[in-house]
């Protein structure tokens, strides 16, 4: 199957920026865009929910302005990511804006749910579903989705255990459709790894974190660019699911990271937000991260972040192909 022009055409890189819980907004977005990547961003970061209407029109209208002053380099297109499950009582609210608005890609996560599907099919958007299994995969095709995240072991927040090796190849043994690959890729040799095993992109999230447009705090980008896959636990224990998370923001909550206790899956709240003991909360206070933060050296611009990608993926392939 051909890859939709939407997910080939208007990319410098073959690189989506992935949604990242509270810190993509706007600028973060709007930045990935322009530099030639797909920006995304959950759409309950919007808060209140009124908030999103702003949003997507100030993205819409932004990148259109863009492509009118830039024909020459028009801006890659955005997505929004939808939490699909029951405790998200705003995605009928969310859901009816992104087909206000058009939007063109949905990221849907945590629920494969074919009326979510069919809304965005109803403008011509298309929907990419997130999994962390081969099982979740084909469930998700069965019900409607376009294409799928490959969520493998090393991804930031919430993330599976497969090898990605394992994990793209069961799912190319029957689905020729989009393909996107998220695990520790933080270079572009990593990019292109990802294009090597079958993945059509890369989805990327914890770099995009260490950014000047990124809304985290300091601190949280600051542990970016000192850390490595040493300081990242996979635990469940504050949102339900498993995730993986930065060491030093557990421990400035006063737990123990080496000794976190098993949490209730059916506690998860996308409406209230998690809170784990001692009041910290998942992803403001607990810091979501993936295992391939090694590569970030310094807090930048999304553009010198891209830039940096595009060169390293032209060494990549420079290297391989003088090896041939």
């Amino acid at each position: 199957m051909a890859l939709p022009a939407i997910l080939r055409d208007k990319l410098r890189l073959p690189v989506v920026g992935a949604p990242l819980f509270i810190v993509s907004h706007p600028a973060l977005t709007l930045a990935q865009c322009r530099a030639g990547v797909i920006g995304a961003f959950p759409a309950l970061n919007a808060r209140p929910e009124s908030q999103l209407d702003e949003w997507l029109a100030e993205i819409t209208e932004t990148l259109a302005a863009h492509d009118a002053r830039h024909p020459d380099r028009p801006a890659a297109p955005f997505a929004v990511n939808q939490i699909v499950h029951r405790s998200n009582r705003r995605l009928e609210h969310d859901l009816a804006l992104c087909v206000k608005y058009k939007v063109p890609i949905v990221i849907s996560s945590l629920g494969a749910v074919p009326e979510v599907n069919a809304a965005v099919h109803s403008y011509g958007g298309i929907v990419l579903h997130d999994v962390i299994n081969n099982r979740h995969a084909v469930s998700a095709i069965r019900k409607g989705a376009d294409g799928l995240i490959a969520v493998a072991a090393g991804a930031g927040g919430h993330a599976g255990t497969l090898s990605p090796f394992a994990l793209v190849q069961e799912i190319r043994e029957w689905f020729d459709g989009p393909l996107l690959l998220s695990g520790a890729i933080a270079t572009g040799g990593a990019v292109l790894a990802a294009q090597a095993m079958g993945a059509d992109l890369a989805y990327i999230g914890s770099p995009f974190i260490a950014t000047a447009e990124a809304r985290a705090s300091e601190a949280y980008k600051q542990a970016i660019v000192d850390g490595s896959s040493a300081d990242i636990v996979y635990s469940n224990y504050f949102t339900g699911i498993h995730g993986n998370y930065l060491k030093p923001s557990i421990a400035a909550a006063g737990l123990d990271p080496d000794h976190l206790p098993q949490a209730d899956p059916s506690k998860m709240d996308f409406d209230r937000g998690t809170t784990a003991a001692g009041g910290a909360k998942a992803w403001k206070d607990i810091w979501g991260c993936g295992q391939g933060i090694a590569a970030v050296k310094a807090v930048a611009p999304v553009e010198t972040l891209v830039a940096r990608l595009e060169r390293e993926y032209a060494a990549a392939r420079a290297r391989l192909c003088g090896g041939a």
